[in-house]
């Protein structure tokens, strides 16, 4: 284990065992369920829920109804591609595992069943889900080991890959930047998704950096030009474009979702956005 993977790991942990995070029963506002039986919908049910089969053939609405399972399934998948290999104070990717190592230290100290998934341009590793601190430990290594540059994000891949793996009902986190084509409605439909975006406070306001060359970590294709004000206007748009569609997205399928810069930590970040949720 080498030295950045231990730092993540002791800090998280501690926040997650000790003062920070221990007082408070779960990190987790997520339900796990097993289906139980069908109901005609009442006014105020969650519209998730909706067994639209059922509604089609009965000509009304019909709702699954769950009873409570005794333990979570929490399956955290962290998206890697080259835009992941950023960061003004940190890498993103390095943000990335804090935020892995927060998720499952506290999946671990709730007797849940923990789980990590690696993608980018397709799936790079797959744990089985565990109960023990050593899948965490883990789950951190493969994501600082993880090389993304040349690698492209393919979200419709990651859909179909979870869509066909994950059988039982999860509370499934997904970490990434999210930036491009994302619908995670499939996944929305039998999960419980929280998305968390992970961003350096420079790539979404960006200052003017006259002419130079860059290169795109995904594609490893360099190019040179002028970084002026116009320029930067157009990024800044289309950033926010891609936001936008996103954010709505997200309240239209029920995922619920947060953002975790760079120059933040994670554990608290996280928690804060979980509890108001």
């Amino acid at each position: 284990m080498n030295k950045a993977v231990k730092k993540i790991i002791l800090k998280t942990k501690k926040q997650v065992y000790g003062d920070m995070l221990g007082n408070n029963a779960s990190l987790f506002q997520g339900e796990g369920f097993e289906f139980a039986e069908l109901r005609e919908y009442v006014y105020g049910d969650d519209v998730r829920k909706i067994d639209w089969k059922t509604t089609a053939k009965l000509g009304k609405p019909f709702v699954k109804v769950y009873k409570e399972e005794r333990e979570l399934n929490v399956v955290v998948v962290t998206m890697l591609s080259g835009s992941m290999y950023f960061g003004t104070v940190k890498q993103k990717s390095e943000t990335a595992a804090e935020v892995v190592s927060t998720l499952g230290f506290s999946a671990v100290k709730n007797a849940d069943l923990f789980s990590h998934m690696l993608f980018a341009d397709k799936m790079y590793d797959l744990s089985r889900p565990s109960k023990k601190l050593f899948s965490v430990h883990k789950a951190v290594e493969e994501v600082l080991h993880f090389d993304p540059i040349g690698k492209a994000a393919d979200y419709q891949m990651l859909v179909d890959t979870l869509t066909k793996r994950l059988k039982k009902k999860a509370l499934l986190f997904i970490i990434s930047d999210f930036v491009g084509d994302i619908d995670l409605k499939l996944l929305s439909k039998k999960h419980d998704v929280f998305a968390v975006m992970v961003r350096d406070r420079f790539e979404e306001d960006p200052s003017e950096l006259g002419y130079l060359r860059l290169i795109d970590m995904e594609t490893k294709q360099s190019f040179e030009g002028n970084i002026d004000s116009g320029t930067l206007m157009s990024y800044k748009k289309a950033l926010l474009k891609n936001d936008d569609r996103l954010y709505k997205q997200f309240k239209k399928q029920g995922i619920r979702f947060t953002k975790v810069y760079t120059h933040e930590d994670a554990a608290i970040k996280l928690m804060k956005s979980m509890r108001k949720m």
